[in-house]
């Protein structure tokens, strides 16, 4: 991955196309059971509920719901239009926050994250917010560099953040978001 410059610095944002193609859609009411599946899937105990979605989706004028349909079907086993990832933005003036990022075990690695991380962070940018908030777990290494990749660095730590398993979050930040994501992609507005 190079940043737009073509030289990689420390806090760039990269921005690689997802593979295979996926269609980044609004997360509605349909997509719920797909979603928990998912969400289960991956986090298990930990896994937020079908009514914390609802109650998300209940607050359009601060969130922002995606989720990444696959229409060819391509991920291992999955038909034509299925779910393959989702996420999510809390947006208020002057912070966003990274409510949740998660993409199917069969298809990550393909740069579906980045394609959802990159779609909220140019909505925080659209809703106004230029700093942009996540936890993120201490023992996901792979989640936390596709964070630095798109700028974000650590702030802190909240201890036992993760329920149950009372499992460590790092608190990540990007700042000037509006400018880096002119920097790393001209084509837009952002």
């Amino acid at each position: 991955m190079t940043s737009a410059s073509g030289d990689d610095q420390p806090g760039d944002i990269t921005i690689t196309p997802a593979r295979p193609p996926v269609t980044l859609t609004p997360l509605r009411w349909w997509h719920l059971e797909q979603v928990d599946a998912i969400e289960r899937a991956l986090f298990g105990v930990e896994a937020w509920s079908v009514g914390l979605f609802w109650s998300e989706l209940s607050l359009p004028d601060s969130r922002y719901y995606l989720v990444a349909m696959d229409p060819a079907g391509a991920g291992q086993g999955a038909a034509p239009d299925t779910v393959v990832g989702y996420a999510g933005l809390c947006a208020y003036p002057g912070d966003g926050y990274i409510q949740t990022i998660a993409v199917r075990r069969d298809c990550q690695g393909q740069g579906i994250g980045a394609g959802l991380l990159l779609a909220l962070l140019r909505e925080s940018v659209r809703r106004g917010p230029d700093t942009v908030w996540l936890e993120v777990r201490a023992d996901n290494p792979g989640a936390q560099r596709l964070y630095a990749r798109f700028g974000f660095t650590p702030a802190g730590i909240r201890r036992g953040y993760y329920q149950p398993s009372g499992t460590d979050a790092v608190v990540m930040v990007v700042r000037d978001l509006r400018r880096r994501l002119a920097a790393a992609d001209p084509g837009t507005s952002a």
